[in-house]
């Protein structure tokens, strides 16, 4: 008989990959050990081993994760049955605020995932493939006459051009946050530039002294 799986053992996975997706982020895949994962994890190499193979399959599995929370994401937005603006709204909204909530997670699946083998990267391709496709079908959905033209999947790439690097410059100290950015790319995407309203950030933000907004930028 197969030894179930001991209680706490995803609550437990889920912490090893948080971890190991914070150092891949900022010190590479390349340059992170088992050793600095183990440590940051505050458990020992064999108990890691438990979890994982080896560092590929630590890196598989933090992809392959946080692609399938974002196909996750389409199937619930679907669920809501929502009329075709709103539907496509919805999506871009909640994957702005997923990839403000996964930025450790994003960095190493748009980075390290070089880094895997053939047979993972086409695991994590197909459910890519999958989410935008879920997006040009929105798109398609309220605008036919694009699908008819095949516009419907360059202004999907687009879109997601628009969201995917957000990372490397939205910073979590700065004057705006994921949850103010989403909106702002749904009526960018939806109307133009003359659609972005001057009020979208929240007003919290809006009211830092000029200083701390001009060293947020100096971060980024």
């Amino acid at each position: 008989m197969a030894r179930g799986r001991a209680p706490g053992f995803e609550n437990q996975r889920e912490e090893i990959l948080a971890a190991a997706a914070r150092l891949f982020a900022h010190q590479g895949y390349a340059g992170t050990s088992m050793n600095a994962v183990a440590e940051a994890c505050e458990v020992s190499k064999p108990t890691l081993y438990h979890y994982v193979k080896d560092k590929q399959e630590l890196l598989a599995q933090i992809c392959e994760t946080h692609v399938q929370g974002l196909a996750r994401l389409v199937d619930e937005v679907k669920a809501q049955q929502l009329a075709p603006e709103a539907h496509l709204r919805a999506l871009i909204n909640r994957f702005v605020q997923s990839y403000g909530e996964a930025q450790n997670q994003h960095r190493v699946l748009t980075e390290d995932v070089k880094f895997l083998g053939e047979a993972h990267q086409q695991r994590l391709l197909l459910i890519e493939r999958q989410v935008v496709g879920a997006f040009a079908d929105a798109v398609a959905t309220l605008r036919p006459e694009l699908q008819a033209a095949k516009l419907h999947k360059p202004l999907t790439m687009l879109l997601f051009g628009m969201i995917n690097w957000t990372f490397t410059w939205l910073k979590p100290d700065g004057d705006l946050s994921y949850e103010d950015m989403a909106p702002m790319v749904a009526d960018l995407f939806f109307g133009g530039l003359g659609a972005v309203s001057a009020q979208a950030a929240s007003p919290a933000r809006k009211a830092r002294p000029r200083a701390a907004a001009a060293a947020s930028l100096q971060k980024a």
